[in-house]
């Protein structure tokens, strides 16, 4: 059995055959769910923004989000976050 340790290791399917045939070989480490929980949690001290985007993005950034079980919004906060961390880190 596969252990996903990372979201961006979820390919994106072609039909719900091969994303079954995926999730049935494939579980996920328990830190990224961890993670997604404290990510939700942190989700009362956000301020909200308006941000303007390409519509073909944003709805590829949707359906990549579905295919993960998140929200699209917690999604782009967790990239978000995970590039802040990486910037600083090289500094």
């Amino acid at each position: 059995m596969n252990v996903l340790a990372s979201w961006e290791e979820v390919p994106l399917f072609d039909n719900e055959q091969a994303e079954a045939a995926y999730w049935a070989d494939t579980k996920i480490d328990l830190r990224l769910i961890e993670g997604a929980v404290a990510a939700s949690a942190e989700g009362s001290e956000s301020v909200p923004i308006s941000l303007r985007m390409d519509p073909r993005m944003l709805s590829k950034i949707k359906r990549l989000a579905r295919s993960r079980y998140l929200n699209y919004q917690s999604m782009i906060k967790q990239w978000l976050g995970e590039r802040l961390e990486q910037e600083l880190r090289e500094r």
